[in-house]
């Protein structure tokens, strides 16, 4: 696992430093190259099951998101298509691995987290209104079963995944916020930060 890790350490590095301050052909190559690395690092998994399949093809799902936003903005519908299928084949592992259980207050404050940022971006997202609401909603319920799944049985592989969960959650508030309402400094690094950190932490929950 080293050297693969290492490999994505240091090809999502390069993209979010060029996300800050490189040029734009490095952010079209490291970025679907370091979602390449973190597939090849899910596939070695140890503990990989019949189970494992739905974080290989989350990530996989993750990266047609990220080849659609390259395209032009007719596209971006698809793009959160591709981002809520990575969302719920996630949430479906969270949930294939635990039995249900109840601690509001992990939903309570995802709901309050969800209204708020919906109540931010609402007038800004036009004809994606539903759709982003819909992804915001799917993501929500993919921390929260990652949370009752940790909180149920505190081990190193759920913690792990429910704070890539939550990255991944930060990741998508910040471009939201960052797309439809006002942009500000590093905003693409931070992005890039918390989405490739969030993945790896899914991924590593594989090997725990």
């Amino acid at each position: 696992m080293l050297w693969s890790f290492i490999a994505v350490l240091f090809s999502g590095w390069l993209y979010v430093d060029a996300s800050y301050r490189g040029p734009a052909w490095q952010r079209w190559i490291f970025k679907p190259v370091t979602l390449l690395l973190l597939l090849m690092l899910a596939w070695q998994a140890p503990m990989f099951s019949a189970t494992g399949y739905l974080v290989v093809a989350g990530l996989f799902a993750s990266l047609v998101g990220d080849a659609l936003t390259l395209l032009p903005t007719q596209r971006i519908m698809y793009a959160v298509g591709a981002f809520f299928l990575s969302h719920l084949l996630y949430t479906i592992w969270f949930a294939s691995e635990m039995t249900l259980s109840f601690f509001w207050p992990l939903p309570l404050t995802l709901l309050i987290i969800g209204a708020v940022l919906i109540a931010i971006v609402w007038s800004r997202l036009e004809e994606l209104r539903w759709p982003v609401c819909t992804f915001i909603g799917m993501t929500l319920v993919m921390v929260w079963l990652a949370g009752e799944r940790w909180f149920m049985r505190p081990t190193d592989t759920a913690f792990s995944g429910f704070i890539g969960a939550g990255l991944l959650l930060m990741a998508y508030i910040i471009w939201l916020i960052s797309h439809y309402r006002r942009r500000f400094t590093a905003d693409n690094a931070l992005i890039a930060a918390c989405y490739f950190i969030g993945h790896f932490l899914i991924v590593r929950a594989l090997y725990l």
